[in-house]
């Protein structure tokens, strides 16, 4: 018989870099979760990421018990990487963050696609343009 779920929920941690602090141990508390047990858990699958932000998607039983997925790095932190910048532009659209090459935002898309709700490259890249944009990234 399967476990009944109680809960699911995500949360966006640093890989390999995951501590009972919040924004873990206040997701998890409230659930009765062992908190060091994922901890430990994350950080070993995460620790060849180390240094992004990685969701995890994790599934609370009513046992107690938990299981997680960890997801690709969101794009927008792919972009900060791909340009080596800290953050996007504080007004997008009038200050330039800077430029993405169109093979960068390529690569992007083909790394996110599992997550992505689309199996063609082109509107992957789309999607990776949208979110360039909306941080003030021009692709070219």
């Amino acid at each position: 018989m399967a476990k009944k779920i109680k809960t699911i929920i995500k949360i966006n941690i640093a890989a390999g870099a995951a501590t009972p602090a919040p924004p873990v141990g206040t997701a998890l508390g409230p659930h009765g979760l062992p908190i060091m047990e994922f901890v430990k858990a994350f950080n070993d699958k995460t620790a060849d990421q180390k240094g992004t932000i990685v969701p995890a998607v994790i599934t609370v039983f009513e046992d107690r018990t938990f299981s997680f997925i960890v997801k690709k790095s969101p794009i927008a932190e792919m972009i900060k990487k791909a340009l080596g910048k800290e953050k996007g532009s504080g007004k997008p659209g009038t200050e330039s963050a800077g430029t993405l090459s169109r093979a960068q935002a390529e690569e992007i898309a083909k790394n996110k696609m599992e997550d992505l709700n689309t199996d063609e490259v082109s509107q992957a890249v789309k999607i990776v343009e949208g979110v360039a944009r909306s941080m003030g990234v021009k692709v070219q």
